[in-house]
């Protein structure tokens, strides 16, 4: 049996619905246009020698305009066709209430310790503007973390494991190890600085040198200048729920996202997901509050923690951090945590993500020495104290 294509059935069913109640306006229009033909044709007569015209040829052309109006105008969109709009699909959500997300918090806030084998990916926003973005390879991590604030995070090479930076962090200074420069190796440095500290004058300057190489190396001191180890401290090591120096407040809201991770549906679909807000609010000594955290809850399928945002003072995004699926991780998968966080900072305007690479090797618990998380100068490098550099600095300008 022959099958007729899906957009000509829609047409001709289009055709048949309109041209089936246009018979009676047919019919009704042809005994007008037929008698003000007639009496047309019969004052001509009286007057002068008519003009012969096929009245077929009047009818057929006035039912073909009208038939074109109709067609034209019709929801069919036979002549004008219109574009199909895609629509979203809002996702079924869960509903929780505010002590079950407070949970979920403190669920995330109870490792103390960890320490695990990463994959690291780092991305450079600095041309973020221009819609360009720098991504750096894949590279492999060891990462050991500790309250309050301590880190150790050492990068290497992936497949031969040598080592091209280590860095630390005890909550209050940082060092760096930079162990390979992908070139002569004068740019070997070991740097100390402090935590709190703007370094972003010294940036200028790097900006400023004429450098062997310089583009390249300037490019890749905008990619880490600015990279700190303590900036992912509070993306491991959650930060407690504090009742008494805080307020917390729950909402809701929907969120337009692509489709593509969810029920196999193709990249362009786009879908309506449901989160939960909840906000930390800091109780100021004036008694007024301003935002610190603001927690996001995907609602779709289960409740899960999918992202946290740090505000600074000014209550400007400091850190942005997204968690994607959760695993068990450990020996006895006693934690269920998130496999791979990713971490931006607007302000330094770089995205890092960290990835386990092996969740069930995952240690947690164990206690560390502090001098573990205070980097020694055991390669011998030279150093440079970041904040010396500051302090001449300023000492300059002010002469």
């Amino acid at each position: 049996m022959l099958k007729l294509p899906r957009l000509l059935v829609v047409r001709l069913n289009c055709f048949a619905v309109i041209l089936f109640p246009f018979w009676n306006l047919y019919s009704l229009f042809k005994n007008i246009i037929v008698k003000v033909f007639l009496r047309q044709q019969a004052s001509l007569f009286r007057h002068h020698k008519p003009t012969m015209l096929s009245q077929n040829a009047f009818i057929k052309l006035s039912v073909f305009i009208i038939v074109l109006l109709v067609l034209s105008s019709s929801g069919c969109g036979v002549f004008s066709p219109k574009t199909r709009e895609k629509t979203v699909t809002l996702l079924q959500t869960e509903t929780a209430a505010q002590a079950s997300l407070l949970e979920i918090v403190t669920r995330f806030s109870k490792v103390n310790s960890m320490r695990a084998k990463m994959d690291l990916k780092f991305e450079d926003n600095s041309f973020a503007k221009l819609g360009i973005a720098e991504k750096y390879k894949t590279a492999d991590g060891e990462v050991v973390v500790q309250r309050p604030a301590n880190i150790l995070l050492k990068v290497q090479v992936p497949i031969i494991k040598t080592d091209v930076a280590q860095m630390s962090s005890n909550g209050e200074k940082f060092r760096v190890a930079i162990l390979q420069d992908g070139g002569s190796g004068k740019y070997k440095k070991f740097v100390l600085g402090t935590n709190t500290a703007d370094y972003s004058a010294l940036q200028e300057e790097v900006q400023k040198m004429e450098l062997d190489n310089g583009k390249e190396l300037q490019k890749n001191v905008n990619a880490f200048s600015n990279l700190r180890p303590q900036h992912f401290t509070d993306a491991m090591l959650m930060r407690l729920v504090d009742m008494a120096k805080f307020s917390y407040v729950q909402s809701a809201t929907l969120q337009e996202e692509s489709a593509a991770d969810f029920d196999k549906k193709p990249a362009s679909a786009r879908v309506l997901r449901g989160y939960y807000l909840l906000d930390e609010l800091r109780k100021n000594e004036d008694g007024s509050l301003s935002i610190a955290r603001r927690f996001w809850f995907d609602r779709v399928g289960s409740i899960r923690l999918a992202r946290q945002q740090i505000f600074d003072a000014q209550g400007e995004i400091e850190s942005d951090i997204t968690y994607g699926k959760e695993v068990n991780l450990t020996e006895t998968g006693e934690y269920i945590l998130p496999q791979r966080v990713e971490v931006t900072r607007p302000k330094e305007k770089y995205k890092m993500s960290l990835t386990f690479q092996s969740p069930e090797s995952v240690s947690i618990g164990k206690t560390y020495d502090p001098e573990v998380f205070v980097l020694e100068n055991s390669w011998n490098l030279p150093e440079v104290d970041l904040d010396k550099k500051v302090n001449t600095s300023q000492s300059t300008v002010k002469k």
